[in-house]
C-alpha cells in the first residue's frame, strides 16, 4: 500500500500560487490581500472540515441515519507571534435528516476527530517536516522530483 500523498504547488503572482493533485485537481491559494483564492490557513482548517465530514457521513450511514443536509463550520484562532499557528480551533457540526438524532451526530463528530481524521491526528502530534530545496528548474508534469 502507498501512502504518499503528491501534489505540486506552483507560484502564480503576487503572493498567489496553484496547488495541483496528483489527479490533475488544482485550486488557487493567496496569500495576498486579492481573495483569490484560499487563504493556506483556510485551506488547513478546510481540509480538516471536509476530512471530518467524510467520516461523519459513512458513521451515520452506517448507522442507519443518513444526513440530508450538512454543513461544517470551523472557526480557528491563531497566535498572534510567528509561527501564528492555530491555538484554538472549534468545528461545529450542523446536520439533519428524517431519521437523525443529535445524539447520533454527536458520537459520529466524536468518533471522526478522536479516531479516524487523519487531518485532525496530523494537527495534534507533532509531525516531521523534511525541508529540502531545488534550484534546477523541472517543466511540471515531469515527475522526476529529485
Amino acid at each position: 500500500m502507498n501512502d504518499a500523498v503528491h501534489l505540486a504547488v506552483d507560484y502564480l503572482d503576487d503572493l498567489a500560487f496553484r496547488g495541483t493533485s496528483s489527479q490533475g485537481t488544482s485550486l488557487i491559494l493567496d496569500g495576498g490581500s486579492s481573495g483569490n483564492g484560499f487563504k493556506p490557513t483556510e485551506l488547513l482548517l478546510a481540509a480538516l472540515g471536509a476530512c471530518s465530514g467524510i467520516d461523519v457521513v459513512e458513521i451515520m450511514r452506517k448507522k442507519r441515519q443518513p444526513l440530508n443536509h450538512y454543513r461544517i463550520e470551523i472557526e480557528g484562532h491563531r497566535a498572534e507571534s510567528h509561527p501564528r499557528r492555530f491555538q484554538s480551533i472549534t468545528v461545529r457540526h450542523i446536520g439533519s435528516g428524517p431519521c437523525v438524532t443529535e445524539e447520533a451526530l454527536r458520537q459520529a463528530a466524536i468518533l471522526s476527530h478522536e479516531r479516524y481524521c487523519s487531518v485532525g491526528a496530523s494537527l495534534n502530534s507533532e509531525v516531521m517536516v523534511e525541508v529540502r530545496v531545488v534550484t534546477t528548474w523541472l517543466e511540471p508534469g515531469r515527475g522526476d522530483v529529485p
